[in-house]
């Protein structure tokens, strides 16, 4: 949250002037303009963004996701609005996933029949 220039004229001469909505104030000595200084907002690792996106192709619902890695669902609907996200349209569509806790996916192992002829992706979600 650093301030280099004056948002109206452009101008570096500025100076504090008081504090409005726990923010510090600024006015420009070139131009008379007052400004405060934009808050960062929270930022998501761009690995969730990519998981949740991931999800959402694989046909998880919005809740699913959240509940999963922990990010809102009004997060995840945005950025499948940002990146333009269409789930592809297949009416036999199957779930190609599990999800398993770190003891069933022991016991998931544990039977040559369950992967045997087949590949194997695990990965780690949330926490």
């Amino acid at each position: 949250m650093t301030i280099d220039l004056c948002p109206n004229c452009g101008s570096d001469s500025y100076i504090k002037s008081g504090i409005v909505n726990d923010r510090q104030r600024y006015k420009c000595k070139s131009c008379g303009y007052y400004f405060t200084v934009n808050k960062l907002g929270k930022q998501i690792d761009d690995y969730y963004v990519n998981k949740a996106l991931q999800l959402y192709l694989e046909g998880l619902t919005y809740r699913e996701i959240e509940r999963i890695l922990g990010v809102s669902h009004v997060s995840v609907m945005n950025w499948v609005k940002k990146y333009n996200i269409k789930r592809p349209f297949n009416v036999n569509y199957h779930l190609t996933y599990k999800i398993l806790s770190a003891s069933e996916l022991s016991k998931y192992f544990e039977d040559p029949k369950k992967i045997k002829g087949a590949g194997v992706l695990v990965t780690e979600l949330g926490d």
